[in-house]
């Protein structure tokens, strides 16, 4: 699912041949438009991630100067919050944790950019981070845990397991729920308010809009980190 209504966009211009030079292919398997301008959009994230990465790898300086100072800022302070919400025994999830807020930080402020768009206001981006999320949870708490998990979702004493599994089970699986509607709702409505303000009135207007979407791309994607590394620590802890 994707906002319908949008400006045009670069990658337009590749996903409109694409698709109906193909077009018996996609309707075959559902997929729209839509959809392969936000797998273009999200490309050109891993693009700008990719080469930006590499561009400081092979100028790494024993004094960071320019990128490589930048970089390390970024990548300090991802560590520092890791640390002080999961504590020491977070450090091996914290290249999930940077990769997730860097994908999901470029995605929200991609949008603000002339001919792009946000892949974090379709649907299908935002499950996928969330099943990513959801995934590694219970991979932690099996790998921490094994078959003693299935603690977690029996509650503390037996008499109330009949109770307690179904809720586990559902508040568990409302996760997945919560992660991608929340960040695919906010960003949505913040570019459909920047469209519709520029159609309005296309210039002063929506720059206000503009400065808020900054703020709410950074707000959204520590939210979503943050539930992330919230969801890894509850599972690494003993069921009680």
């Amino acid at each position: 699912m994707a906002a319908s209504i949008h400006p045009p966009m670069l990658t337009d211009f590749i996903s409109g041949p694409a698709f109906h030079s193909m077009e018996a292919f996609w309707n075959k398997w559902g997929v729209t438009h839509e959809d392969l301008n936000n797998i273009l959009n999200t490309w050109i994230v891993m693009v700008i991630l990719i080469v930006a990465s590499i561009l400081v790898k092979n100028r790494l300086q024993l004094i960071p100067r320019g990128l490589q100072n930048f970089w390390e800022v970024v990548v300090s302070t991802l560590e520092d919050v890791v640390v002080q919400i999961m504590g020491e025994h977070g450090r091996p999830y914290f290249p999930l944790i940077a990769s997730l807020a860097l994908f999901i930080l470029t995605c929200n402020l991609l949008g603000i950019l002339p001919w792009l768009q946000s892949s974090t206001n379709n649907l299908n981006t935002t499950l996928a981070l969330a099943l990513i999320a959801f995934t590694v949870t219970h991979v932690v708490g099996i790998k921490e845990h094994g078959t003693h998990y299935v603690k977690h979702f029996l509650g503390p004493v037996p008499w109330l397991i009949p109770l307690m599994l179904p809720i586990e089970i559902i508040g568990h699986l409302s996760r997945i729920l919560s992660l991608s509607f929340r960040l695919f709702g906010n960003i949505m409505g913040e570019d459909l308010a920047i469209i519709i303000l520029t159609l309005l009135v296309p210039y002063l207007v929506p720059l206000p809009m503009m400065f808020l979407q900054v703020f709410t791309s950074f707000i959204q994607t520590l939210v979503f980190i943050m539930l992330t590394m919230m969801y890894i620590t509850g599972s690494m802890e003993e069921a009680h």
